[in-house]
């Protein structure tokens, strides 16, 4: 039986003896190619390889050698064909003796040649590379590699170790690494052949202690890590580093994601326990990873016992697809498989796909065909977003001007010479105003910013991204400007992009729109950010969208004059030539209009664009926030009001949660809120909340919740509805971490546990060793 993943040689030269020689085996080449069709497949393929390799690596000394040898001989020598593969099996643990084993080698004929007969394949007593003659080493590697590792079957391999630990040599390892592992029956252990090969250095080990000693300077990030650690921490060197026994270190690969799963075991398990009895909402998204998987990331929402909003990243799932059905069957299996109760569901967040939010077939329908009082609620955070991205498209001129930014950031930051040059022009142009007096020095000021890109999915970005473009106007002007002028270091594409960008920087129309967009986005940022908040609450999430309508509505009344103001005053500054408002407006950009003398450059400005901008956004606003959830919503909020409307809470309950409440409760329910608002006059504890999770916590910390256990129920149900996507957003940021471009094979359970451990990190810390091992 041939030996896995070894190679033979091809050719057998005259007189019996193996020669790997390179000018030998070039210049009998063509002779061997008499016989190539006596062979078997196997050995012709194996031949043609092998004659592609000396091919490609012989020297040219070889070939003019090759040549002289040709002239020199007048007919050609007779050779025979290749012989079959020698197996390496044998029926006991010492190898038969080769062929004068024991005799003084005899010299070569050619101290430029290898005899490949007297080269010894068994590891343990092969001669180390190194103590071979400089000029034969490449020839030796070649003969070695064309044996292939010395992968020898025995039928039973020797026992090492202790009677407890008994460990031996199995002969499917030799599948598992069939291009590098040897194994010795004369000292009984494994090798590495590669190291073997490359190691010719007196002092290294030549691959012997592979297997023992793991010295590499990067040997991961754990024991590296470990080793860090153990240099601070006496306790740690001398457990892990000294005292452990050499098998029982728990540093292996295998015993560390063991390790990963306990521990996220452990952490699904307890927020299990935190949820309890009590009612939750699940949270599900899902995306492609860095190796093209579609994940599902699956996060409960809940109230704990001290009243505070807990959101737990409780699973990844690689799902086949995004339908509904198979969502909905992975959610499905992955809650009953963590011992959580379906029927607790008392809401539902996705975002606005189909086959998550459709109300015949999508993932939400599915849920309330099981769960009938899972309210869905879209996040609030992603529809403030959604909200803001239409109006940007469905005002064509702010539509455009999204492209020309992109456009514009594309070019000026294509390189790292293009940001240099960006960074020196505004260095140049901080400087100079300094010198004018126009700006003040000092700690903190005139920093050196970038242009900012805009992201597909945070909506926050592009605001980032139009604050950058006017703090960096004319440094950005500064690099299109040297771009257009350097014919010898550019393209006439790169010109010409830079050319049409740098014109519509000039435009008057570009620059109104940025001031435009920056200020109602400096408006919506605010909201923004609070719907981004772990622990927001649905009805002061409500608040901040009144709040932000009316702030935008009266920008619309009052802000058109500010705006102007500023836009002229920039224009001014930065050489734009300002348009006069009272003049009738043209422009090739757009169809002729009726009555084209009463149209104003001031009434595009002022209607199309400043109002009709202004009005899209609080359409948006209003259009979006107002489904069925929003009456829920509406008839909740007396909850944090001086005087609780009785009536109203009690319709809430008896339309939206029948299920959670008996006809004796709701009776009881009455009672408690009459009770409820006599005390809210007395007790300024209770009367000084202003949200309804302010509240939630102020009924634990006054032991109020044991008095008003029906009033406490109907505050959590209500809290247990989604507001923001932070803790799956924080998720699917972390898979970025964990799997990106050169760490991309990382099996999904191994991911699922990483993340998991990542995200939960305040319930991972609670472990101790002792937990884990029990």
């Amino acid at each position: 039986m041939a030996p896995h993943g070894a190679i033979h040689h091809p050719a057998k030269f005259k007189g019996g003896r193996y020669r790997l020689s390179v000018t030998m085996l070039t210049s009998q080449i063509e002779r061997i190619e008499v016989n190539v069709g006596q062979l078997s497949v196997d050995q012709r393929n194996s031949w043609e390889r092998r004659k592609l390799f000396i091919l490609f690596f012989k020297r040219k000394d070889d070939e003019q050698e090759s040549k002289r040898q040709k002239v020199s001989t007048s007919e050609p020598e007779e050779h025979e064909a290749p012989p079959p593969p020698q197996s390496n099996t044998i029926t006991n643990e010492v190898p038969p003796p080769q062929a004068n084993s024991n005799e003084a080698p005899q010299p070569q004929s050619d101290t430029n040649e290898v005899d490949v007969n007297l080269l010894e394949r068994d590891p343990g007593k092969r001669k180390p590379m190194w103590e071979h003659p400089v000029n034969l080493r490449e020839q030796v590697r070649y003969a070695y590699l064309s044996f292939g590792p010395y992968q020898i079957e025995l039928i039973e391999y020797k026992v090492n170790g202790t009677k407890k630990q008994a460990r031996r040599f199995r002969y499917p390892w030799f599948k598992l690494y069939p291009n590098w592992l040897e194994y010795s029956p004369t000292t009984h252990s494994a090798y590495c052949f590669l190291c073997y090969l490359f190691c010719d250095k007196r002092n290294m080990s030549h691959g012997h202690d592979t297997f023992t000693v793991k010295s590499s300077k990067n040997r991961g990030n754990l024991l590296e890590l470990l080793t860090l650690l153990a240099s601070y921490n006496d306790e740690v060197s001398k457990v892990i580093l000294e005292n452990a026994p050499y098998n029982a270190k728990y540093t292996s690969g295998d015993i560390q994601k063991e390790i990963l799963s306990i521990i996220a075991n452990k952490i699904r398990k307890h927020i299990r326990s935190e949820v309890g009895d009590s009612v939750f909402c699940v949270m599900v998204d899902e995306s492609r990873d860095e190796s093209k998987k579609e994940q599902m990331a699956i996060v409960v929402r809940f109230v704990d016992e001290e009243g505070m909003i807990q959101e737990r990243f409780l699973d990844l799932v690689h799902v086949r697809d995004t339908l509904s059905v198979t969502l909905k069957t992975s959610l499905w299996k992955q809650l009953l498989h963590y011992q959580f109760d379906v029927s607790k569901i008392r809401g539902q967040g996705y975002d606005i796909a189909s086959n998550m939010r459709g109300k015949w077939n999508g993932l939400q329908a599915l849920v309330l065909e099981e769960c009938p009082y899972a309210y869905y609620v879209h996040y609030f955070a992603h529809r403030l977003q959604l909200a803001l991205v239409c109006a940007s498209r469905e005002v064509i001129p702010v539509h455009q001007f999204f492209t020309y930014l992109v456009d514009i950031v594309n070019v000026v930051c294509a390189s790292s010479k293009r940001h240099d040059e960006l960074q020196n022009a505004k260095a140049s142009e901080v400087e100079k105003l300094l010198e004018l007096g126009e700006i003040n020095s000092g700690k903190g000021k005139n920093q050196l910013g970038t242009l900012r890109r805009a992201g597909d999915t945070r909506w926050g970005s592009h605001y980032n991204s139009v604050c950058s473009l006017i703090k960096m106007f004319d440094a950005t002007r500064v690099v299109l400007a040297g771009i257009i002028d350097d014919v010898a270091h550019t393209t006439f594409a790169q010109r010409g992009d830079a050319e049409g960008a740098w014109r519509n920087m000039q435009s008057f129309e570009f620059v109104f729109i940025l001031h435009l967009i920056e200020k109602v986005m400096g408006k919506t940022e605010i909201l923004s950010q609070a719907l981004q908040r772990k622990s927001q609450d649905i009805l002061n999430a409500m608040e901040l969208v009144l709040a932000i309508k009316i702030t935008l509505n009266n920008y619309r009344n009052d802000g058109w004059d500010s705006l102007i103001k500023e836009v002229t005053l920039f224009c001014n500054k930065h050489p734009i030539e300002v348009l006069d408002m009272n003049a009738p407006f043209t422009s090739t950009r757009y169809r002729a209009r009726k009555n084209d003398l009463q149209f104003t450059f001031e009434h595009y400005y002022r209607v199309d664009l400043f109002t009709s901008t202004l009005d899209k956004q609080i359409h948006e606003l209003n259009s979006r926030f107002n489904e069925r959830t929003i009456e829920l919503l509406s008839l909740s909020s007396s909850l944090v009001s001086k005087v609780i409307n009785i009536d109203q809470i009690c319709l809430l309950v008896e339309k939206f949660y029948p299920e959670d409440f008996t006809d004796q409760e709701r009776t009881g329910l009455r009672c408690q809120l009459e009770l409820f608002n006599v005390e809210l006059s007395k007790n300024i504890r209770l009367s000084s909340v202003s949200t309804l999770s302010d509240l939630c916590k102020t009924l634990v910390k006054t032991n109020k919740r044991e008095e008003y256990t029906l009033v406490d129920r109907v505050v959590r149900l209500i809290l247990t509805l989604p507001v923001s996507t932070a803790t799956i957003e924080r998720g699917f940021s972390a898979i970025k971490i964990f799997k990106n471009r050169l760490h991309n094979k990382m099996a999904d359970e191994y991911l699922t546990n990483s993340l998991v451990i990542y995200i939960e990190k305040d319930i991972a810390d609670k472990f101790d060793s002792e937990d884990i091992h029990n």
